[in-house]
């Protein structure tokens, strides 16, 4: 029989393989509250408030483990949000406060896992979203989940947020790629939003991806927090309508792409060719113009016979089936070059 030492030091190993471990100590003291180690904050969350995380963006998530049969999660105001227990379905609740519980039929003593994801807080949609911890069992606890290696980060308008799609961010492509290469994945992404900030209040991300938050009055985001190994942009759907012509389209976007190889040196950058094919030659020229600058990992990405006039729910934002279409097409791209 193996002795007891070496048995733990070979699955201390195993573990460093996937690149996490989590400590029997962190495990043993993970109380479930915002700032509990054992917690993981996918995409760009407001921390300031040790007592309320605040997601920002479309795509932020939680993640944990936890021992016992049951969890509940404290919320403030009313909120929609979308769970997912041991990587079943994601359910959806509507306009819930207090303590929500996760577990209205109990579950097998033991470990489980927990992803939530809260509802986009934009457009027409103004609900509560604040993180104020868990409600575990008396003598549970949670404990630290492996952590996928690669990050990917996608940049863009309401099609990037999955606007119309059955579950929003959880149905639109970037987060069906991340799921699909085995990735955190988080959507900087806003509906109506251009590459340039205009006069008339359209949301520049250019401007806005160097923030917490499309929030006029957002702080800088600390990009030490994480670092994406991929980056892809889609943007250009709404920059015509709010004054923005293709003069002035293709410096901002290289402006953008400056700004992203700046705070993620090492990423793959894959700029999109809008599904509407609108501001294509540029976005290609600007990606052109990194290329000639020394940076050989910025690819422009057609987007030409991806879609059909079926696959879009208004004619210009993707249904699921759109949206998985995109994936099917995107996924290989980026995972060919990570």
């Amino acid at each position: 029989m193996a002795h007891p030492r070496r048995l733990a030091i070979a699955a201390t190993l195993a573990l460093l393989a996937t690149g996490a471990v989590a400590t029997e100590a962190a495990a043993a003291t993970g109380d479930g509250s915002p700032t509990d180690p054992n917690i993981a904050f996918i995409g760009r969350w407001d921390t300031s408030n040790a007592a309320a995380y605040i997601p920002a963006w479309a795509g932020a998530y939680l993640t944990t483990g936890f021992t016992g049969t049951s969890v509940k999660l404290k919320q403030r105001n009313s909120i929609d949000l979308f769970y997912s227990i041991d990587g079943g379905q994601d359910q959806y609740l509507t306009n819930r406060t207090g303590t929500v519980d996760l577990t209205p039929s109990k579950l097998a003593a033991g470990r489980h896992t927990l992803r939530v994801s809260y509802r986009v807080v934009a457009g027409s949609y103004h609900g509560d979203a604040v993180f104020q911890g868990l409600v575990l069992d008396s003598g549970a606890s949670t404990y630290a989940l492996p952590r996928p290696a690669k990050l990917l980060e996608f940049i863009g308008d309401s099609i990037t947020v999955g606007t119309t799609t059955s579950k929003n961010a959880l149905t639109a492509y970037g987060w069906l790629i991340g799921e699909r290469l085995g990735a955190r994945h988080t959507q900087i992404a806003q509906g109506g939003a251009c590459l340039v900030t205009t006069a008339d209040g359209c949301v520049g991300l250019e401007d806005y991806f160097l923030r917490l938050s499309s929030a006029a009055t957002s702080p800088a985001w600390d990009f030490s927090r994480y670092t994406a190994d991929a980056v892809v942009i889609n943007l250009g759907t709404n920059d015509l309508a709010h004054g923005t012509h293709t003069t002035t389209f293709q410096p901002h976007y290289v402006h953008l792409l400056e700004e992203v190889r700046a705070k993620y040196p090492y990423a793959k950058v894959f700029a999109l060719q809008t599904l509407c094919k609108r501001f294509g030659a540029q976005t290609q020229a600007a990606v052109q113009t990194r290329n000639a600058a020394g940076d050989a990992n910025v690819f422009y990405v057609p987007t030409e016979g991806w879609l059909t006039s079926t696959d879009y729910t208004d004619g210009t934002h993707p249904t699921d089936a759109g949206h998985r279409k995109i994936a099917d097409r995107l996924a290989p791209i980026i995972a060919a070059k990570l």
